[in-house]
């Protein structure tokens, strides 16, 4: 059969057999957030166009050609979230987090929305985790927020990835460094892009970042901007550089790297896999000492980071790297007559009050229909209910794994006696969820 509506290009669908690798992406940038001392912020999907505007610039690609803008009858412009940091910051600033002990750190999950040629690992809707640390000039945080960057990848199980680093300096030098390039450029202005043509009299380094093969090769031999760094910003990348080794993560210098938006300075750095093509970049950020000033706040020096969670899924599969397990039904009810499914009702309340994922009959199945459908579901047991079953009080607990039955009360003993059940099952199966037994077994020892 046709599908009259189809989702728009360049969005995709997550269906429930998909759901739990992003469950897994979730659940370890949160963890991982948190171990680094950062907390969830939340924030609209749509802010005013001109904020987006005057933090990311209006030179970049994002500005220029990508950005999802919306009006309605009486509303001024407004436009989908193309990036989640300016949204942020806004936040930080509008709700007083600036007056609150710093640094403040913060972490979100959003979806951002750019209108470019959809590709695999570049979407129109897409999803990242990031965070922002605000109110330090310290390269220690730098360097810290980047050991973060790095540990989600680690536990994430993507090792084959490499961290990009480098500065771009203050506006200081970032000015010379301009003219220097508008010098290189200018000889080849008509073999630029037409976009770049225009950006090389307002910003030359988003020349840097041009996707045209073309301008790419003429890019090759650019001046490079760690050779216009002041003294002080040379200063701030090799502390940076120094407690990365520290901590043992390595990295390499890449001048070319200067961030598709403009409100970046100094430390800009990205991780790159190895694993998913063209668009390998899986996370990106660096310092934005400016931003907050720019936007209306005290000048507060900040810089955070982003990830893209699909880019992170793509890896994940191409390297093969396990997810959390899916969760699946705890146990089943298998219903004859209109008196056992009736039981079925009450138990799976009890059982479901207590904490465990139950299912019955909501079809009017047959028995064997139902077995069917049991084991479909991954359902770990199954108990079948009959006159019989309702007669004696007792029933059959079926592990649907090894097959092995044994005997349960339908009465008050019910819960406790899955409970062992369920516990000796999961001891013998799961080994997380041993290990987290023994462990605070040990604990509590």
């Amino acid at each position: 059969m046709d599908v009259i509506v189809k989702r728009p290009n360049g969005t995709q669908d997550v269906t429930p057999a998909q759901v739990y690798k992003w469950h897994t992406i979730e659940q370890v940038v949160k963890d991982s957030a948190e171990q680094f001392g950062f907390k969830e912020i939340r924030i609209p999907t749509f802010e005013e166009t001109g904020l987006f505007v005057r933090s990311v610039g209006d030179t970049t690609d994002v500005v220029q050609k990508e950005m999802y803008s919306v009006s309605a009858t009486g509303d001024e412009g407004y436009t989908l979230r193309p990036e989640g940091t300016a949204g942020t910051i806004r936040a930080v600033i509008q709700n007083g987090l600036l007056n609150e002990a710093m640094p403040q750190k913060v972490y979100y999950l959003l979806s951002c929305f750019r209108h470019e040629k959809a590709q695999k690992g570049r979407l129109r809707e897409f999803h990242q985790f990031g965070c922002e640390l605000i109110g330090t000039a310290s390269p220690a945080a730098d360097a810290d927020l980047i050991a973060l960057a790095h540990s989600v990848l680690g536990r994430l199980g993507l090792d084959n990835v490499e961290l990009h680093l480098n500065s771009i300096g203050c506006p200081e030098c970032r000015a010379k460094y301009r003219q220097a390039l508008r010098e290189y450029f200018l000889p080849h202005r008509e073999e630029l892009c037409d976009t770049c043509k225009d950006r090389l009299d307002k910003n030359p380094m988003r020349l840097l970042d041009c996707k045209s093969e073309e301008d790419q090769e003429l890019a090759k031999d650019a001046p490079v901007i760690l050779d216009y760094l002041c003294e002080e910003c040379s200063a701030h990348f090799g502390r940076v550089k120094k407690n990365l080794e520290i901590m043992g993560i390595r990295y390499t210098v890449d001048p070319k790297i200067v961030r598709g938006l403009d409100y970046y300075t100094r430390t800009v750095f990205e991780f790159i896999s190895k694993d998913i093509g063209s668009q390998g970049t899986v996370c990106g950020g660096g310092r934005y000492d400016g931003l907050i000033e720019t936007m209306g706040g005290k000048a507060t020096p900040a810089l955070g980071f982003a990830m893209g969670l699909e880019r992170l899924i793509l890896a994940m599969e191409s390297r093969g790297n396990e997810f959390i397990a899916e969760k699946t039904c705890d146990l089943c009810f298998v219903t004859m007559g209109d008196a056992a499914a009736e039981k079925s009702v009450e138990l799976a309340q009890l059982l479901r009050d207590e904490g465990y994922a139950v299912e019955y009959d909501l079809v009017g199945r047959k028995l064997k229909q139902q077995m069917n459908y049991a084991d479909k579901i991954g359902a770990k047991y199954v108990i079948v209910l009959g006159d019989s079953e309702l007669e004696s009080g007792k029933a059959k607990l079926k592990n649907m794994k090894s097959g092995e039955q044994t005997d349960i009360s339908l009465g008050e003993e019910l819960c406790e006696q899955f409970a062992a059940q369920y516990y000796a099952m999961m001891m013998d199966t799961d080994d997380d969820f041993r290990k987290f037994v023994e462990a605070f077994s040990d604990g509590q020892e």
